[in-house]
């Protein structure tokens, strides 16, 4: 008896929002504020600790997962591309901050308030999980910052940018 698969229903497509990539030196700014709470929290964790010495990564690791969400990242290339894939779900375009240098990509979100809805002073709904990320891609390969397209779909960010080498060839051949 042959198998028989079984279709997913199809779901209306998702809104895709494009993000228009920051100036890197900016984000980096926004970044110390997190990683300097994450620094008060380790050593916060150091201090309930008794000051014992020996367990810095397992605090520094701690204060991490207490304070970002983690963000799972898929990376493929062609000859030409790099496509990188970040999970940011949960966070809109107005809540994220990105940018990309030629071998650095920055991901920068803080999530507005968890709390939604309440009926006669009833929650109906707190979302517990970190409400921020903070995440750096290092790529292999040299890409053009200026060329690069980002994209936010159901949780999704999308970059896809052109490799700087390729664009060196091209530019190349059409001066030829």
């Amino acid at each position: 008896m042959k198998s028989k698969r079984v279709s997913q229903p199809q779901q209306p497509d998702s809104p895709t929002t494009l993000l228009s990539p920051g100036n890197a030196d900016d984000l980096r700014w926004e970044m110390q504020k997190v990683q300097l709470a994450i620094t008060r929290r380790a050593y916060e964790l150091f201090e309930a600790r008794g000051d014992e010495h020996g367990h810095d990564w397992e605090d520094w690791f701690r204060a991490e997962s207490e304070i970002l969400r983690p963000v799972s990242v898929s990376m493929s290339e062609s000859e030409d591309r790099v496509s990188v894939r970040a999970n940011v779900l949960g966070f809109e375009a107005n809540e994220l901050r990105v940018s990309v240098e030629p071998r650095l990509i920055t991901i920068l979100g803080k999530k507005e308030t968890g709390a939604t809805g309440s009926e006669g002073g009833k929650v109906v709904y707190i979302d517990w999980l970190p409400d921020q990320v903070l995440k750096l891609i290092e790529l292999t390969t040299d890409v053009m910052p200026e060329r690069s397209v980002v994209e936010l779909q159901a949780g999704l960010l999308k970059f896809e940018l052109v490799k700087a080498a390729q664009h060196q060839i091209e530019t190349a051949a059409i001066a030829a």
